[in-house]
């Protein structure tokens, strides 16, 4: 019986060294392929990918500070339902948005709804523009709500993510273009800020399910990280994207969000493209690449 007892240790450890072994190989051969991409363009891309159930990550240029653009309107909307959850702000409160807070020039769907202002419509509505229609004027109605951006940048290092800079709204990246560059984040931190998003210490269980509804249903940046999934994939994402100067060089174009597995995990994914003359179509296609090469890793040998 000792003997059995022993050859069953045995086999047992061999399996378990077998599957380390794999695992290993694995992840090996996506290094190997997330490298292979990012090394195929020429631009500056950063990439972290975080397994939501056992936090492993792993990253390309991880470390390196990226213009966000619109992805620091997820960063906002935590620090406005941090407000909410205070008892500061409802989601039901009415807000007054006057013709002055309609910029001409520049994306808003907002504007298009309500062209001549002087309407008041509940937090909630322009939350929503703002992360799932990406509304630059709704961001900066809520950054005026907040106090300015240095009170949503406070906020987010309050949560111990450093690595990450919001000083600059809408209005003012527009002004001049060398603005953006005061945004910035790392991959690591966009992904280590989804991960506490999604642990749902941050947030009530109302605000956090709020933010998560208006995530998925974003309209914007189809082609990004759900661009090569498979179809239906359900992926909580928030877009960026600078567009092209007269020079025809792209600053930034990015995604991050949480993207749900066929067996109902989730992994925390961050893509940023930048300094590229590639054209969006392309650019889209770098960051579905990625994505989907996390994706693959994933779900191997999984149900």
């Amino acid at each position: 019986m000792k003997g059995f007892i022993t050859l069953k240790k045995m086999i047992i450890a061999g399996l378990l060294l077998t599957i380390s072994v794999n695992g290993f190989a694995q992840k090996n051969d996506l290094r190997k392929r997330l490298q292979h991409i990012v090394s195929s363009h020429a631009a500056t891309i950063g990439f972290s990918l975080t397994d939501l159930q056992n936090g492993d990550t792993i990253t390309v240029n991880g470390a390196k500070h990226l213009p966000m653009q619109s992805v620091y309107k997820f960063h906002l909307a935590l620090a406005i339902l941090n407000q909410v959850d205070k008892g500061k702000l409802r989601l039901d409160q009415k807000i007054l948005v006057k013709k002055s807070d309609l910029l001409p020039d520049t994306w808003s769907p907002l504007r298009d709804k309500y062209p001549n202002g002087e309407v008041e419509i509940p937090l909630s509505e322009i939350l929503s523009y703002t992360v799932s229609q990406s509304d630059n004027n709704g961001c900066d109605i809520l950054f005026r709500l907040m106090g300015g951006p240095a009170k949503v940048n406070q906020y987010i290092h309050s949560l111990g993510i450093k690595q990450v800079s919001v000083v600059a709204t809408e209005e003012q990246m527009h002004k001049d273009e060398n603005v953006q560059f005061t945004n910035w984040t790392t991959p690591v931190a966009a992904t280590d800020l989804l991960k506490l998003f999604y642990s749902q210490k941050i947030l009530s269980k109302t605000s956090h399910d709020f933010l998560w509804k208006v995530m998925t249903e974003t309209v914007t940046g189809a082609n990004k990280l759900k661009g090569l999934l498979p179809a239906g994939t359900s992926v909580a994402h928030k877009t960026g994207n600078s567009g092209a100067n007269a020079a025809g060089l792209t600053t930034a174009t990015n995604d991050i969000g949480i993207v749900t597995l066929p067996n109902g995990k989730h992994f925390a994914v961050a893509v940023f493209v930048s300094m590229t003359k590639e054209d969006e179509k392309a650019s889209d296609l770098i960051i579905a690449e990625l994505t989907k090469a996390g994706w693959d890793y994933l779900t191997a040998g999984k149900p």
